[in-house]
């Protein structure tokens, strides 16, 4: 196959310019999802798109697409796309490069003089990280029936700010209908963000699917009591317990390899000096590749916070918020991908996706895959998340190809 290039210092330059919207002082970006920062951010990509030739539509989950127009408008499009929005102490790369990629591809065809049959579609998927607003990949998630379109805009952040409010504000609530996609393909880049293409010395990662998650949040309820009053052995501390429970995730998942757990966030009241703590409110993220060792992890955290309750007298409500089972991606996107990588010459290797991407969801309802690159020293989630001019130029070309390879080129 014919391998095509993408402009690599116009793709980075286009990274760096969309990292000055929400830049942090060590490096990074904070872009919460629906605040003033994704407005500008999504402001600053529809203009790139629209003057790449590109039809712009926002539907009511104020999911974008960008269009470049196939010779057969009847066919579905080809897609790609990720998101804008960041953690608060995130980096320049996760999810904007998908996005800015597709871009790029789409800046490439316009270069290289290409009419595609399919329509080439990118897409802003909103709330990806679930930072702001809980449950992640709302937007994705909305579109494909995991979530219905009352339950994601009627969802509040932690100041009891509704998603769908916001949306108005920003003026990103839009009229298109969120069912009804259909796409020939979807593709999505990333950044690894995680160490095994760096450690095997690969450019590409061959994404093959997607691990299953589950989410919970747990509130642990205790007694308030004085810090110097109060004997050890009369003590019901919440936060206390709340410890154990976090080293049973740790152990949880190091028995259950190669699941991870995670706490990532907690909340301690009355959060005082000297009086024990009465409550607990905490997140529990269990990840694993195979959906039977998820649902053995989940058992095993069950059964602690059973006997954690019986052991201390705290209260522990364990409520699950988000779950999918582990999803293969498709044999031909993901044949598309290791053949494109092939033909330009990149290093490549099979991998898991670890995280949630909006592909995991995206593919529910069409032909999906996905195109790794590496990150340095596997980090992301982070203000000193790195990657290269060279990578990134890998990953878009690769992207690029693979698109072309089921877009059709018009003769």
């Amino acid at each position: 196959m014919q391998a095509y290039t993408i402009n690599k210092a116009r793709l980075w330059q286009s990274l760096m310019d969309m990292a000055k919207i929400g830049a942090t002082d060590k490096g990074g970006c904070c872009r919460l999802a629906l605040t003033d920062l994704d407005k500008q951010a999504r402001d600053l990509y529809i203009q790139w798109a629209k003057e790449a030739g590109c039809d712009i539509k926002i539907d009511q989950v104020g999911n974008i697409r960008a269009t470049r127009p196939g010779t057969d408008s009847t066919l579905p499009p080809v897609g790609t796309g990720s998101h804008l929005d960041t953690q608060p102490t995130g980096g320049k790369f996760d999810g904007v490069f998908g996005v800015l990629a597709g871009l790029e591809v789409i800046r490439s065809l316009n270069d290289h003089q290409i009419k595609t049959r399919h329509p080439i579609e990118i897409s802003v998927w909103t709330n990806e990280e679930g930072s702001r607003f809980a449950p992640a990949m709302m937007g994705s998630g909305v579109v494909s029936g995991r979530f219905t379109l009352e339950e994601i805009l009627n969802k509040t952040d932690v100041n009891g700010v509704r998603l769908g409010d916001e949306l108005e504000r920003i003026g990103y609530a839009g009229a298109e209908p969120v069912t009804g996609r259909a796409y020939k393909a979807f593709f999505e880049t990333h950044i690894e963000q995680g160490p095994y293409l760096e450690a095997e010395g690969k450019m590409i990662g061959v994404v093959t699917g997607g691990q299953g998650q589950r989410w919970y949040d747990v509130e642990l309820t205790g007694q308030e009591s004085h810090a110097g009053t109060t004997p050890m052995h009369l003590r019901t501390d919440a936060l206390t317990c709340a410890s154990s429970l976090i080293l049973a995730v740790q152990s949880i998942a190091t028995a259950n390899k190669p699941g991870c757990g995670t706490v990532g966030y907690m909340q301690v009241l009355p959060n005082s000096r000297n009086t024990i703590p009465g409550k607990i409110t905490m997140s529990i993220d269990l990840r694993h590749p195979e959906d039977r060792a998820l649902t053995v992890m989940d058992e095993a955290l069950k059964a602690k916070i059973e006997a954690l309750e019986a052991e201390t007298g705290v209260k522990i409500a364990l409520t699950p918020i988000w779950y999918y089972a582990p999803i293969p991606f498709d044999p031909d996107c993901i044949d598309a991908v290791r053949e494109a990588a092939k033909a330009l010459d990149y290093s490549h290797m099979d991998i898991i996706a670890g995280a949630g991407h909006d592909a995991c969801y995206v593919s529910d309802f069409a032909p999906t895959s996905m195109v790794f690159t590496p990150c340095l020293n596997g980090i992301s989630h982070n203000e000193i998340e790195s990657t290269t001019a060279e990578e990134c130029e890998a990953g878009c070309a690769v992207l690029f190809n693979a698109m072309l390879t089921l877009a059709q080129i018009e003769a």
